[in-house]
C-alpha cells in the first residue's frame, strides 16, 4: 500500500465532502458507512474510497484509492501513486477561483458559492457514470448510490486492500452478461433493461460514451441519447460529470425550480431551448459549475 498527501494550497479552494456527497457521483463510498446522511454535506474529514478502472492518460491499472481532507491536505492511501488519479477524478487541475469569477454575478449563484466554497465538479469514468445516471431517474441520491454499490458487490471483481475486500464497478462486459431479472433483484426496477441493454451496446462496440470527446456539445448530447434509457437530462449529467463538457446544464427538478423562481425568462418550453437559455444565463463556458452549485444549494434548503 502506498500513501501520501496533496497540499491543498496548490489546488486552490477545495472541499472533499461537498464534492463527493453533492449528488454528482455515486462511485465513492464513505468508509464509516454514512454516505449521504445529510442533505448539506461539507467540511468533513471522513475517509472516502473507490475502485478506479484504468484511466487513459492517467493510470494504466485498476487502483483502490482512499482519501480524506484534513489540515489543508488531501491524505491518501492507495494500491498505486494516487496523485494523478485524484487530480483527475476530483478536478484538482481546475482553477476554481477563475472559473467562478468567469460566471455571472447573480445573487443566487453568489449565495451558493459562499455556502459550499471549494466544491468541485467530478470527472468520473464514463461507463460507470453513464450507468449511475441511467439509474438516477425518480430516485433519491442515497438510493442511486446503493444501487451502484449493489451492482459492484454482485457483479464486479473483488479487490483486496488493507485487509478488506472492496468491489470494482462491473465492466460493460460483466453487466451485459446479467439478466434483466438479476438486475431487478437489486431494486433497479424499470431501469434494469436500460442498464442491461446499454451495457450490451458498449460491450459489443455499438456505442461508447467516451466517443463524444472532440464533438461539439450539442452533437455529444445527441450521441449519448442513443443509449437505452438516456434522454437529454441524463446525457447532460454524463457530459458534465465525466466528459469535460463544463457548459452542460442538466435540467433536473432543482434547476427547473431555479428557473421558475429566479430566471423565468429562461423557460423556453422544450428541453433544448430551455437548456440553452439557462446555460447562457449562467455564463456559457462554465455554466455546469453554476448549475451544480445551485442544484446542491437549493436541494439542501437554500433560498
Amino acid at each position: 500500500m502506498e500513501s501520501g498527501a496533496i497540499p491543498l494550497e496548490s489546488a486552490g479552494p477545495f472541499d472533499l465532502q461537498a464534492t463527493v456527497e453533492s449528488g454528482q457521483t455515486y462511485l465513492w463510498d464513505r468508509a464509516d458507512g454514512n454516505m449521504y446522511e445529510t442533505m448539506s454535506a461539507y467540511g468533513g474529514d471522513h475517509w472516502y474510497e473507490t475502485v478506479v478502472p484504468p484511466l487513459g492518460g492517467v493510470s494504466d491499472e485498476r487502483a483502490v484509492v482512499r482519501v480524506r481532507q484534513t489540515d489543508g491536505l488531501l491524505e491518501w492511501e492507495s494500491t498505486t501513486d494516487a496523485v494523478p488519479i485524484l487530480t483527475h477524478l476530483l478536478r484538482l487541475d481546475d482553477d476554481l477561483d477563475a472559473i467562478l469569477e468567469a460566471t455571472p454575478d447573480l445573487p443566487l449563484l453568489n449565495r451558493a458559492y459562499e455556502e459550499y466554497r471549494g466544491m468541485r465538479l467530478v470527472r468520473d469514468p464514463p461507463f460507470p457514470c453513464l450507468i449511475s445516471f441511467i439509474c438516477s431517474a425518480q430516485m433519491r441520491v442515497s438510493r442511486i448510490h446503493g444501487m451502484q454499490l449493489a451492482m459492484a458487490e454482485q457483479f464486479g471483481d473483488p479487490v483486496s486492500f488493507d485487509g478488506r475486500t472492496l468491489h470494482a464497478f462491473p465492466t460493460a462486459e460483466q453487466l451485459a452478461e446479467r439478466t434483466e431479472e438479476e438486475l431487478r433483484d437489486l431494486s433497479l426496477g424499470y431501469r434494469a433493461p436500460y442498464v442491461q441493454r446499454t451495457a450490451e451496446m458498449v460491450a459489443d462496440g455499438e456505442a461508447d460514451p467516451a466517443a463524444v470527446r472532440g464533438m461539439t456539445y450539442e452533437d455529444a448530447r445527441e450521441y449519448l441519447t442513443r443509449f437505452v434509457g438516456v434522454g437529454d437530462k441524463v446525457a447532460d449529467c454524463v457530459l458534465l460529470f465525466s466528459l469535460d463538457f463544463l457548459e452542460a446544464v442538466p435540467l433536473d427538478t432543482w434547476i427547473q425550480t431555479a428557473i421558475a423562481d429566479y430566471y423565468p425568462e429562461c423557460d423556453a418550453g422544450g428541453y433544448a431551448e430551455t437548456s440553452r437559455a439557462i446555460r447562457d444565463r449562467f455564463g456559457g463556458k462554465y455554466a455546469g459549475y453554476a448549475q451544480t452549485y445551485v442544484f446542491y444549494y437549493l436541494r439542501a434548503g437554500g433560498e
